[in-house]
């Protein structure tokens, strides 16, 4: 069940353009169809003054197109993540109402629409790190755990040393030289969270390496690359699937963290973390810090309960005859 509320939330969200923007799917003007959600078009194709590309939630634009018995199809939330309305009833951060459904942030964008995006880009992002960061820590883990010997105590020594630096401080360095940004950050993070599977698939290995029919493989002539592969790969997997639910729980709660800090995504960018900041700021307007405490609670809890599903699937204790 978690997985599939997982699925349809993060599907859903994978088009969060066609849920939550500023410009409508579709326009009829003078018997044309536009598409503004793919296309920029400037206001004079719709009888307007200026070359720029029109703003559709204003009203000059919309008498424009409704003048011509023109119509737009907008989706079912007017605002994008960086959309600011300019027509509040109350000072920002205003509460939620039948406008914003979960109230503005500081600066009178819509929280809704930002949740929206930001759990979008939190997922991507975790799970493009965890991909990356497991096919590295599986491939270090069976070099080690297959060859032995004095490769495999250098990369423990190496390993053990690399774990020891405080990484959430080096981030915090080196997101205040340089601006942050999505692939900076998942380089940076890349860096640390690989070893997290290493110790697991370097058991599988050293366990596995001296089965008979292993040795029998290597009597026949087998390449190496092919053992590990097709006979020892397999047996390793089992424990790399089970960890990598908590792992991308893991650079979720990092990146959320981050932003919270501030050493996250660039400013203005849609993020969890920095609702939650927000929140913080504001204690006046607890819809924020709410908003992104139930997003985030719900997120994780539902990743938590797939990877003990996923473990409780591969405990040959739990296998039903």
């Amino acid at each position: 069940m978690s997985l599939i509320l997982f699925a349809v939330l993060f599907f859903v969200t994978l088009g969060a353009e066609f849920i939550a923007n500023d410009k409508p799917l579709l326009i009829h003007y003078e018997g044309g169809y536009y598409a503004p959600i793919f296309i920029t078009y400037p206001e004079t194709i719709f009888g307007g003054d200026f070359a720029t590309e029109a703003d559709y939630r204003d009203p000059y634009v919309m008498d424009l197109i409704e003048n011509k018995k023109g119509w737009m199809l907008w989706p079912p939330l007017r605002y994008n993540y960086n959309t600011i309305n300019l027509n509040l009833t109350h000072p920002a951060p205003s509460p939620p109402d039948s406008e914003n459904w979960l109230g503005t942030d500081d600066q009178g964008r819509d929280v809704l629409a930002r949740l929206i995006y930001g759990f979008r880009i939190s997922i991507l992002f975790g799970l493009t790190l965890t991909i990356f960061s497991s096919l590295i820590g599986v491939f270090a883990g069976a070099i080690q755990g297959y060859f032995g010997g004095w490769l495999d105590l250098s990369l423990q020594r190496f390993i053990e040393i690399w774990t020891s630096v405080p990484s959430l401080y080096l981030l915090i360095i080196i997101a205040a030289v340089i601006e942050p940004s999505f692939w900076i950050l998942l380089g940076i993070l890349l860096l640390f969270s690989w070893v997290s599977l290493v110790g697991v698939v370097r058991a599988e290995f050293l366990r596995a390496r001296n089965f008979d029919y292993v040795e029998a493989a290597r009597a026949l002539g087998v390449a190496t690359p092919t053992i590990m592969v097709r006979h020892l790969l397999p047996n390793a997997m089992v424990a790399t699937l089970t960890l990598m639910p908590f792992i991308l729980n893991a650079s979720i709660t990092t990146l959320t963290s981050l932003d919270f800090l501030g050493f996250g995504l660039p400013p203005g960018s849609p993020s969890l973390g920095e609702l939650l900041a927000q929140g913080k700021a504001n204690l006046h307007a607890p819809w924020l810090g709410l908003a992104g405490f139930f997003t985030i609670a719900l997120m994780l809890s539902l990743l938590i309960f797939i990877g003990e599903a996923v473990r409780d699937a591969f405990d040959p204790r739990k296998t039903i005859l």
